[in-house]
């Protein structure tokens, strides 16, 4: 196990107000409650990555500052890499035995996930993949473990013979995406490479518009002109006619400012599937 990065006191006070939960020991209990806060009050988004980049010429992971300051001031979350990372680092300085490891898609290691290990068990976290994993995932599974939203359901399947976790996304009932977790530790450098390709021309969230705000019964995501709720077994899907009416819709339902939302979008290059 790698020695994972800490904050210091002030920064995990500031990062535990932003969720709304108090420092408290370590136990199952208390990691249920602050893997929920996270979920609910951290969105996946890509407005952030884009506006930082043309902001400031960010073109790598935004420092635990800066990642707050946009989550406090602007209603921000992030991506696959800051979410997952900067969470991974509050766990640490809570006590938790947490570790980062690497997952692949169609590329290997291009995301990032958590595994916490607790009373002897393994259990999955992810706050960088927009879904609604508002608990941990126990990993020792000895059948398929289901979670469904609206149109989506998500299956992680027992490990596999390596010890490999998989994760899969069915949309509407046919396979759309996901990854497959290996439980060796990483460090935040090992993901120096994949998070500077981010940022290349073609890009998946520099040429796509992503955002999914999670709470405790629903969901609420914004994918490139497509808003969907889902609620239960229902999701109810909504064309947006333009850009502008995007904009409005994103400081609407994520209470971000619109003036920073538009110069985001205005970034966008294409609206491309991410899932693809």
């Amino acid at each position: 196990m790698f020695p994972g990065p800490t904050l210091t006191p002030e920064l995990a006070r500031r990062y535990l107000a932003v969720l709304g939960v108090p420092k408290q020991k370590p136990s199952f209990e208390t990691l249920r409650e602050i893997v929920a806060a996270q979920l609910t009050h951290v969105p996946f988004e890509n407005i952030s990555k884009l506006y930082n980049r043309k902001r400031a010429g960010l073109v790598g992971l935004p420092s635990i500052q800066l990642f707050l300051d946009g989550i406090e001031r602007f209603h921000f979350g992030g991506t696959c890499y800051s979410n997952n990372l900067h969470f991974y680092s509050l766990l640490r300085t809570l006590g938790y035995d947490a570790k980062l490891c690497a997952a692949d898609m169609k590329d290997p290691g291009v995301h990032a996930v958590i595994i916490v290990t607790l009373d002897g068990r393994e259990y999955l976290l992810d706050a960088g993949y927009a879904v609604p994993f508002l608990a941990p995932l126990p990993r020792d599974l000895p059948a398929d473990h289901v979670i469904a939203l609206g149109r989506d359901r998500y299956v992680l399947k027992p490990q596999d013979a390596c010890g490999c976790s998989r994760l899969e996304l069915y949309r509407h009932g046919e396979l759309k995406h996901g990854y497959l977790v290996r439980p060796a530790a990483c460090r935040i450098e090992d993901f120096r490479q994949v998070i500077a390709n981010s940022f290349r021309p073609d890009a998946t969230f520099l040429n796509s518009l992503l955002l999914a705000r999670f709470y405790p019964n629903h969901a609420v995501m914004i994918h490139n002109l497509t808003l969907i709720e889902s609620e239960g077994s229902q999701s109810t899907i909504r064309t947006l006619g333009n850009r502008d009416e995007l904009v409005a819709k994103i400081e609407d339902e994520f209470g971000m400012p619109r003036s920073i939302v538009a110069e985001a979008v205005s970034e966008l290059r294409a609206l491309q599937d991410p899932w693809t």
